[in-house]
């Protein structure tokens, strides 16, 4: 896909992965629909990245606020669900509305987008011959399980299992559909999350990187899955 010209919408854009692939859209001549919940983190990315950033307050785990933030909009090429979350704790001190909030927001949120999204990305097909690309952004976490991380796990194992679904579900319609498992990256999230991660993390521009690179392929290309991981995590 030529990406100039093209729209796009990430979620959980205010901050982290999320603003950096933001701004990675925007360089190669995307405008961005970024969805996120702080208003004023939104304000201040498109402070720096200009009118081809448009920021939506969203929260993804309710549905009326995804359909009001882009049932609407006429095109959808890209859809990059990104937003997510962690609250890593042992399973017998799990809070059930820690367990919630993962299943709510890495799970339910992304079928929300995602549902609103594809019978736009459907009519575009029907025009053009090309419906647009789904990236789900998942984890390492996604392909192996690991102590205290039982809720997130689920949710991110959920989560290849949707995208690969979905994946041979709307081939046939011209939607692509990507999903990404990165490890340790250099961002806020695993000190939200209660954990430290690597201590030689990879860098959100490299992920940015291999969002664009995917998003890049030719139309009749699909990269399915990505895995990557920092090379000496251990430093």
């Amino acid at each position: 896909m030529v990406l100039e010209g093209k729209t796009a919408i990430v979620t959980g854009a205010s901050s982290g992965l999320g603003a950096e692939f933001s701004k990675a859209l925007v360089a190669k001549g995307a405008i961005v629909y970024g969805l996120a919940r702080r208003q004023e983190r939104l304000d201040t990315l498109s402070r720096s990245l200009g009118p081809a950033f448009r920021p939506l307050t969203c929260d993804i785990t309710v549905e009326s606020e995804v359909q009001a933030a882009v049932g609407g909009l006429p095109e959808i090429d890209i859809l990059v669900n990104n937003a997510g979350l962690g609250r890593f704790a042992p399973v017998d001190k799990q809070a059930a509305d820690d367990w919630g909030a993962q299943m709510d927001t890495n799970l339910s949120g992304v079928f929300y987008c995602t549902r609103a999204v594809v019978p736009t990305m459907k009519a575009q097909n029907d025009r053009t011959g090309f419906g647009g690309h789904i990236v789900n952004i998942a984890s390492i976490a996604g392909l192996v399980g690991n102590p205290n991380l039982s809720a997130y796990n689920a949710t991110k194992f959920g989560l290849r299992g949707f995208s690969e679904a979905i994946m041979k579900e709307l081939r046939a319609s011209g939607i692509k559909v990507t999903v990404l498992c990165p490890g340790s990256v250099a961002t806020g999230f695993g000190r939200k999350a209660g954990s430290h991660g690597a201590a030689q993390p990879m860098l959100p521009t490299d992920i940015a990187a291999t969002l664009v690179h995917v998003l890049d392929a030719p139309d009749n290309y699909l990269i399915s899955e990505v895995v990557m991981r920092p090379l000496r995590p251990r430093g």
